[in-house]
C-alpha cells in the first residue's frame, strides 16, 4: 500500500468489481457524476463490460473479470496499478429452498461468487490500494433477517459481514466497511417472470416501513457516504428500508 495525501474528488481513482449492472453500476455512475472520478468497473458478462464500458465514458474503464478464477483477479489488478477507493458488488445464481434438500455442491456455487470471489477480489486488490482509501462490501440482509429457504445466502452475507470488523483492524489506516442491501430492484430479479417478480416487490413493500422496496442508486448513495466519511471503519449499515426493524 501506498502512503498517499488526501486527494480530492476528481482525483480519484474507484475500482467496482460486479460494477457492471445493478448497485455496482449504479455506484461507479454517482461517482462519476458527483465527482467526476476516474471509476474502473469489473463484471463477467461481456456484454454488461461493453455496455458499461460506453455508459462511463473516457473517464472510465471496464473490463471482463471472473472474480472465481484468481488469475483473472490478478490480471484485473494489474491493469489498475493503484486505487483510492474499492467497492466489491458480486452477485451469482444464488442456491434457495430447504436447507435439508439443498444439494452441496448448489451451495458451494453460492459461496464461489458471494464469499470466495470476495476472497480472491480482496487479496489481490489489498497491495493496490493506497493509505487514505477504502473498501466496501455489498453484503445482504440475509446475514442478519432470517428467512425460510435463503440458508446459501445468509452463510455467504453472514461470513462476509464477520470479516468486516477483521479488515478494518489488520489493514487500518485503510477504512473497510459493508453496505447490507434488503430487497432493490434491480437486473438481478429478472430471472424471475414478470408476474412473480412485481408480486414479490409488492409484498415485500407492504412489509418496509418505508412501504416499497429500493432502487439501486440509494444503495450507491449510501456506499459513496462510506467511502466520503473518514471516521467510519468496522461499519455494517442497512439500506433495506428499515426490513431490519421491521
Amino acid at each position: 500500500m501506498t502512503p498517499t495525501a488526501h486527494r480530492t474528488h476528481d482525483s480519484r481513482h474507484i475500482v467496482v468489481v460486479g460494477g457492471t449492472s445493478g448497485i455496482g453500476l449504479a455506484t461507479a455512475k454517482l461517482a462519476r457524476m458527483r465527482w467526476g472520478a476516474t471509476v474502473t468497473v469489473g463484471g463477467s458478462n461481456a456484454a454488461h463490460v461493453e455496455q458499461a464500458r460506453q455508459m462511463l465514458g473516457q473517464q472510465g474503464a471496464a473490463h471482463q473479470i471472473d472474480a472465481t478464477d484468481e488469475r483473472s483477479v490478478e490480471a484485473f489488478f494489474a491493469r489498475c496499478a493503484s486505487l483510492d477507493h474499492l467497492v466489491i458488488s458480486l452477485a451469482g445464481g444464488a442456491a434457495l429452498g430447504p436447507f435439508r434438500s439443498l444439494p452441496a455442491a448448489a451451495v458451494q456455487q453460492t459461496l464461489n461468487v458471494k464469499l470466495f470471489g470476495y476472497l480472491h477480489v480482496l487479496r489481490h486488490a489489498i497491495p493496490h490500494i493506497e493509505t487514505q482509501g477504502s473498501i466496501t462490501l455489498v453484503t445482504g440482509m440475509a446475514a442478519r433477517r432470517p428467512a425460510a429457504g435463503i440458508a446459501s445466502l445468509a452463510i455467504a452475507n453472514g461470513a462476509i459481514e464477520a470479516l468486516v470488523g477483521v479488515l478494518a483492524l489488520e489493514l487500518k489506516p485503510v477504512r473497510v466497511n459493508a453496505v447490507s442491501p434488503g430487497v432493490i430492484r434491480t437486473p438481478a430479479w429478472d430471472r424471475l417472470p414478470t408476474q412473480a417478480r412485481e408480486a414479490m416487490f409488492e409484498s415485500t413493500a407492504s412489509k418496509t416501513p418505508v412501504g416499497r422496496v429500493g432502487e439501486a442508486d440509494e444503495v450507491a448513495a449510501a456506499i459513496l457516504s462510506l467511502m466520503t466519511n473518514d471516521f467510519l471503519t468496522g461499519v455494517v449499515l442497512p439500506c433495506d428500508g428499515g426490513m431490519s426493524v421491521a
